[in-house]
């Protein structure tokens, strides 16, 4: 069920909820002013990781109009970093124009890059996350399963983004209160990241991280 307004309802918000890229590839040769833009992303990007999103959005506000000016709207850096500004909107609190962004995003990159582009995937997966923090689990859900099969057919059911995918529709099956799908559905995740990338690799510890967090999981359960 869709909430009533999004900016006061729903779970409280992780930045385990979405991923932030930090180092898009911008490209050789670029001008002093991307270079500048990217560090400023970057460190958006760390202000985002450790939890203070109303810092980072002004931050990102600043890296998008620097790429806009020096790439275009529809550069692929551009996008990406649109795309974080987007998701620390959300995250600050403002979530209804953060929607709104997230949304964008997808359309954005859907019509420049492809609508199985792993770019746009990522951005789909976001905006599925969006739906079911703010209490809209029915769309988190549909958005979420979308981006599982796309990932898997595009990319390979174990590759990262879609373990990711397949960690999001988990955490959107829960919400939705399905709980037992969810769990069957995250323990064959966390089989899969172990014993495709290994149980210390990063993303396998931010899969098993995000489960737990959501109660989900239980320390212990698989490798740590």
């Amino acid at each position: 069920m869709r909430s009533s307004d999004p900016d006061q309802s729903g779970t409280h918000y992780q930045n385990r909820d979405h991923q932030i890229r930090g180092a898009p590839q911008f490209p050789e040769g670029a001008e002093p002013e991307v270079w500048d833009a990217a560090g400023v992303n970057g460190v958006a990007a760390e202000m985002f990781e450790a939890g203070h999103y109303d810092a980072a959005v002004p931050l990102f506000e600043q890296a998008l109009i620097a790429c806009r000016s020096a790439l275009g709207s529809e550069h692929p850096c551009t996008m990406t970093v649109a795309g974080n500004l987007s998701v620390a909107v959300f995250a600050a609190g403002h979530r209804r124009k953060g929607l709104k962004l997230i949304a964008a995003s997808v359309t954005d990159r859907g019509r420049e890059l492809g609508d199985d582009h792993p770019d746009t995937l990522v951005a789909r997966g976001a905006l599925a996350a969006a739906h079911r923090v703010t209490g809209d689990a029915d769309t988190a859900i549909a958005l979420a399963k979308q981006v599982v099969v796309q990932c898997s057919r595009t990319l390979g059911y174990t590759h990262s983004d879609t373990l990711s995918a397949r960690m999001n529709l988990a955490l959107s099956l829960a919400a939705a209160g399905d709980v037992r799908s969810a769990h069957r559905m995250l323990a064959s995740t966390m089989e899969d990241a172990e014993a495709t990338l290994g149980a210390r690799h990063s993303l396998t510890l931010a899969l098993l991280d995000s489960g737990m967090s959501h109660g989900l999981l239980q320390e212990g359960v698989f490798g740590r």
